[in-house]
């Protein structure tokens, strides 16, 4: 269910079917990937919308999957996604998220908050992908 949610969000942009199939793994969700990570869903009368999943530890974490179906997309679904992932890191001791992200999606993580340090190399041979950062703030405390 997830594996197909990330293709068709990844097809929306009207990527190549056969860069689609380059991405198979990357876009793979397998049932040891959620066993072994954070994964979190956005669920409407018992259908999943979106979903993030998180890996790392420490203060600084990777966003590993951001997906929303398509039809859902720019309907505050994903704010609330992201908004939830943020309020589950502080709290873990996270000070940072990175995001390697989609061309397409770097208008929705600076919107959040996120802002653009770097590229990464990507499939095809070539391509990269923005790489932003995400500051954290502590979560706040009673001091005593």
């Amino acid at each position: 269910m997830l594996t197909r949610l990330a293709h068709a969000a990844k097809r929306h942009w009207k990527y190549p079917e056969a860069w689609i199939a380059r991405w198979r793994d990357a876009l793979t969700v397998a049932p040891a990937f959620v066993e072994r990570h954070p994964v979190r869903c956005a669920v409407r009368d018992g259908r999943v919308l979106g979903f993030y999943a998180i890996s790392g530890a420490g203060a600084v974490r990777d966003l590993e999957h951001f997906w929303v179906l398509p039809a859902h997309m720019g309907r505050g679904v994903g704010a609330r996604l992201f908004a939830d992932a943020v309020g589950t890191l502080r709290p873990d001791g996270a000070r940072q998220l990175r995001i390697a992200s989609d061309p397409f999606a770097v208008g929705f993580y600076r919107r959040m908050g996120a802002h653009l340090v770097s590229e990464v190399p990507s499939t095809p041979r070539g391509r990269t992908l923005p790489l932003l950062v995400f500051e954290l703030e502590p979560a706040r405390g009673r001091r005593i």
